[in-house]
């Protein structure tokens, strides 16, 4: 009896999971299906049988430069994820091997930082990139990026790093490990999990930025949300090529997250109680 019970429990929970995946999953395929729709069929409402026409992503291909801004978002999300690491691995290291009284007062400033709308900044951020010629630049809005999301990665290192046994970094102390040795040759062999979670983590985070993306640049710099963004004119919105836009701005990201979900959740759970 209770082996049935706990099977019964198993299908509804796992038919439970599917329907939440499914809800989570609709708008994606809902953009998927009116790509490759017509413009007009794509007006006329709420329809799930396309006509399947590949025009819009000709178009798009051919009246935008897609390349462009993909290789923008490439070198944004890339590069603020391996600056933001830069920063963040040694802070980590200091707050979880070398704390003092004021340490979590730090983080939780740094979360604090989270909170606040971004729109309150916007005035002054733009003045400051406008000032120093930042506006419309990979390097600016890769410093910009890498702010944004430094505390999420100062905090997921520190919970990886506050995990490792602080006996094995006194034991490379006593072998003549330096500071540099212990931490790169050490700490950061054994966090690997963690840090190769918290980069695909932030390379997403910085991949979907619109906000900071679209305000801070017009055309040299401009990622794929300024991409997305460019159909969306005062004739009115394009739905099927909006939609096209959106398919090919998702694509490399769905596909790296659908081949690194095991490291990543492998990330997420380091340190787990099992």
């Amino acid at each position: 009896m209770a082996r049935a019970v706990s099977t019964r429990r198993m299908a509804v929970a796992t038919i439970a999971a599917w329907i939440v995946a499914l809800i989570i999953f609709f708008p994606i395929l809902y953009t998927l299906i009116t790509s490759v729709k017509s413009e007009s069929e794509a007006i006329q409402g709420f329809n799930l049988v396309p006509s399947f026409t590949f025009e819009n992503y000709v178009t798009v291909q051919t009246q935008r430069d897609y390349f462009k801004p993909f290789m923008n978002s490439v070198v944004l999300a890339v590069g603020s994820t391996l600056l933001a690491l830069l920063i963040a691995v040694p802070a980590a290291w200091s707050m979880a091997f070398s704390p003092t009284k004021r340490t979590k007062d730090i983080l939780m400033w740094m979360l604090s930082t989270k909170m606040m709308p971004a729109v309150a900044v916007l005035v002054p951020i733009y003045l400051i990139f406008r000032d120093t010629g930042l506006l419309d630049t990979r390097f600016g809005l890769t410093v910009m990026l890498t702010l944004i999301n430094l505390p999420i990665v100062v905090w997921m290192l520190y919970t990886y790093f506050r995990e490792i046994p602080g006996e094995i970094l006194e034991a490379a102390r006593m072998d003549g490990a330096s500071l540099f040795d212990e931490i790169v040759y050490v700490l950061t062999p054994m966090a690997v999990p963690g840090i190769a979670s918290t980069m695909l983590l932030n390379i997403i985070l910085a991949w979907n930025e619109a906000f900071w993306t679209i305000r801070l640049t017009t055309t040299n710099a401009a990622p794929l949300t300024a991409f997305i963004a460019s159909f969306s004119s005062p004739q009115g919105l394009f739905w099927a090529k909006l939609s096209a836009a959106s398919t090919l701005a998702i694509a490399p990201i769905l596909i790296m997250g659908w081949f690194s979900q095991k490291q990543l959740v492998r990330g997420l759970t380091f340190g787990a109680v099992k």
